[in-house]
């Protein structure tokens, strides 16, 4: 190895409510910097990453990434786990004209339209739509079919873009809407809401929350008995293990999306031997114990990034740019390919309704929907 190691620098939420999504994607981040060192480091020089806890505090994001770039003289920045630990960043990303393959954040390039920014999540040109069109859809080919939609989401940035995904698919498939509730984040009895929807009693719920929020969400649910015919969306939580193994059989019959999941079609090169690896130190690192929801798209993201140093042997952040807007990549969430704004160019966001099957899309399906939601949570 010659000269001083590559410094990738970026935050993560370690500590605060998201924390374990944050330590899923460390860990992924950990075995992708491990595996690439173990096969010389790039560029001839070793990798190491350079990972700040923002404690799940928006607040903090902008200062970690300005003491990285100017103080640790990082050579790359990555972006963090979500919208809240990558758009406070992006003023100084895009006045310094950094590279940036973030992890997760939905819809932070939507509005800035900034050319070097690049997205791992599966939402495709149209993230908005896409993270909540299979749900709709779904619930649209049921029978009898639904008509009245009730919305329930966290008072937070993440749910302007499924919010606003659910409304258009609601108007676009015929479905009334009959409630829509934002609720504080500092939320922690859900019961009122619950019972003010049990009042409406809507055929749909669709909600958006986080981890904490989706335990008190179905919790409540299942307290009060309210029982639409189809009820999940766009929650932060479900596709956790902590949250699946917390809730058991009270999850059952509710319906999330997913970006990944062990089904034949999608068992891409390499994701099984980074699953089985991951799974042998989750716990010992705090993570998902199950890991399908971050750890394929973490570790697929540094493999964009190492495959753009390969092809162009440069650090320089507009060469990168432009090689990763030009290219396909093979990783182990399959094969991607950046289109405008820097999200994937199509879509691939799957449905699941849990305990665990695969309802949407058609071709990957492992099993057809339970409907209405009383018959699923009682199978």
């Amino acid at each position: 190895m010659n000269g001083p190691p590559i410094k990738i620098g970026y935050c993560l939420s370690l500590t605060g409510p998201l924390a374990s999504n944050g330590k899923t994607a460390r860990l992924a981040h950990q075995i992708w910097e491990e595996n690439v060192n173990q096969r010389g480091g790039l560029v001839g020089r070793t990798v190491q990453m350079i990972c700040v806890d923002d404690e799940t505090n928006p607040k903090l994001v902008a200062g970690i990434y300005q003491h990285l770039l100017d103080e640790e003289k990082v050579d790359l920045v990555i972006g963090g786990y979500g919208d809240n630990s990558v758009a406070p960043a992006m003023p100084l990303i895009i006045e310094r004209n950094r590279y940036l393959v973030a992890l997760m954040a939905l819809a932070v390039n939507a509005t800035l339209g900034y050319k070097n920014y690049f997205v791992m999540i599966p939402t495709g040109p149209r993230p908005s739509e896409a993270l909540t069109e299979g749900f709709f859809n779904v619930a649209a080919s049921q029978s009898p079919k639904a008509e009245s939609l009730a919305i329930l989401a966290a008072d937070a940035p993440f749910s302007i873009a499924p919010v606003a995904g659910a409304k258009a698919h609601a108007s676009r498939l015929g479905f009334r809407v009959v409630s829509e509730v934002r609720y504080p984040l500092a939320t922690t009895d859900f019961a009122p809401l619950i019972r003010d929807l049990k009042a409406i009693n809507p055929d749909i719920l669709f909600l958006c929350s986080y981890l904490n929020d989706s335990v008190g969400l179905v919790r409540a649910i299942n307290a009060v008995g309210l029982e639409p015919k189809m009820v999940g969306g766009a929650m932060i939580g479900p596709q956790n293990g902590s949250v699946k193994a917390e809730l058991g059989p009270l999850l059952n019959g509710v319906v999330n999306y997913e970006y990944w999941q062990p089904v034949p079609k999608m068992m891409y090169p390499g994701v099984a031997a980074f699953m089985t690896v991951y799974a042998s130190r989750a716990a010992a690192a705090g993570a998902d114990p199950i890991g399908s929801y971050v750890a394929p798209q973490a570790y697929a993201q540094m493999q964009i990034v190492e495959q753009a140093i390969l092809g162009t042997g440069s650090l320089d952040d507009a060469t990168l740019s432009q090689f990763t807007r030009d290219r396909s990549f093979e990783t182990v969430v399959g094969g991607v390919k950046f289109g405008p704004g820097g999200g994937w160019s199509e879509a691939r966001v799957l449905e699941v309704q849990y305990p665990q099957t695969v309802v949407w899309p058609a071709n990957l399906a492992s099993g057809a929907l339970l409907y209405p939601y009383a018959r699923a949570k009682h199978a």
